[in-house]
């Protein structure tokens, strides 16, 4: 059976990571598993995100696993969120928690269809997150029923065999350090024919995105530059 493999990049040393961050302190609730996941930490990190997700893609080649690209801002509040994964992956190319079942011309988010921060339909969303700083939580965004095959996935985590991503190619492009990186990767995903869709795993995530910053929006004209639309 593949390991489960957490790819993580954090500002934050180690120890703080395992000490401070929402991701390493519901790690530390399963150090006495009998089958505990792997975790590839990239501490005191300042790469972009597709630079260090690539890294781990290429590490599987020889060591093949189950790869979830998660923030270090992401609680794993499910007790069996492993499981989830695991089950996730056989009904999906790529997971994800939330996303949106269409694409639009222009789409700058899985959540918005223009630039303006147009919310899209809710009948068009998909998956389950939950907001705040710990558990309980302070507020769950229901965005419609998970289990749903997506265009789009959030990025908080993405998940898909490394030999799945291996055999197609899709990996993530440098160029979108984080602004991006999410929608890119989905884009690939399609145009090489993977599956994606949202599944029904607990997490609380402590922090929103940063959309309209000056960052963001260079990221934005290169992902028009670069499909077009």
């Amino acid at each position: 059976m593949k390991p489960i493999r957490l790819v993580c990049g954090t500002r934050a040393s180690h120890d703080d990571f395992v000490r401070k961050s929402a991701l390493g302190r519901s790690l530390a609730l399963r150090r006495y598993s009998s089958n505990p996941p792997q975790l590839l930490l990239f501490d005191n990190n300042t790469a972009g995100l597709s630079t260090i997700y690539n890294h781990a893609i290429q590490l599987a080649k020889n060591d093949p696993a189950i790869l979830v690209f998660v923030h270090d801002d992401v609680h794993l509040a499910d007790f069996f969120w492993a499981d989830r994964i695991r089950e996730a992956v056989e009904r999906f190319d790529v997971v994800g928690l939330a996303g949106n079942i269409r694409r639009v011309p222009y789409q700058p988010a899985w959540f918005f269809v223009d630039a303006q921060f147009t919310r899209d339909q809710p009948q068009f969303f998909s998956g389950v997150v939950g907001h705040g700083t710990g558990y309980p939580c302070n507020e769950i965004s229901t965005y419609g029923p998970p289990g749903q095959e997506c265009k789009l996935l959030d990025g908080l985590l993405l998940a898909a065999d490394s030999e799945r991503l291996s055999e197609t190619g899709v990996c993530f492009d440098d160029q979108f350090a984080f602004h991006f990186y999410d929608m890119d990767f989905c884009r690939q995903a399609e145009l090489k024919g993977l599956k994606m869709g949202t599944w029904p795993i607990s997490v609380v995530h402590e922090s929103g995105g940063a959309f309209g910053t000056p960052t963001w929006r260079e990221g934005y004209e290169r992902y028009l530059q670069k499909y077009q639309s």
